[in-house]
């Protein structure tokens, strides 16, 4: 039994020096045993030793192309690196219908009200910019958007 152990360490520490990483080390040698056993029911080879570690030398270098190829073979895993960044269709359908209702919402308001609550949020004028606009005081800009918030805020959630 010696023997065999002799050989299969061989095999590894040729592996090893080629290269092969040492995670990976033990399979290959596995491997090339097996190809040698089913080789040698049929055939009749001179040295069972040189055999082992030539296939241990060719499985390893089968094995270091299949990782050069393989599609994450940049490193460790990255979920993130594959994830697709896109909606789902769900997610889209939900987005969309949640428009919807903000704009049915945003119709209630009365045109004014509305008006401030846009300059205010989509073109990030100051308080006082828009009652300067509006010609309205700082405070009366201040309530009318307050008043919008929370109403808008209870039409989105279906009160």
């Amino acid at each position: 039994m010696s023997a065999i152990s002799d050989m299969l360490r061989k095999a590894r520490s040729v592996v090893l020096r080629r290269g092969a990483p040492p995670e990976d080390a033990d399979d290959i040698v596995q491997e090339a045993f097996a190809r040698m056993e089913a080789y040698t029911r049929v055939h009749e080879v001179r040295s069972r030793e040189a055999f082992l570690v030539n296939a241990a030398t060719n499985v390893a270098r089968d094995y270091a192309r299949k990782k050069r190829n393989a599609p994450f073979a940049t490193g460790a895993f990255d979920i993130e690196a594959i994830a697709d960044r896109e909606p789902g269709p769900d997610e889209a359908l939900r987005s969309q219908e949640r428009l919807r209702r903000a704009k049915a919402g945003l119709d209630q308001l009365n045109p004014t009200t509305r008006r401030i609550l846009l300059a205010q949020r989509l073109d990030g004028l100051t308080y006082v910019e828009i009652a300067r606009r509006e010609g309205l005081t700082v405070s009366n800009v201040e309530k009318q958007i307050a008043r919008a918030m929370i109403f808008l805020t209870k039409w989105m959630d279906g009160w």
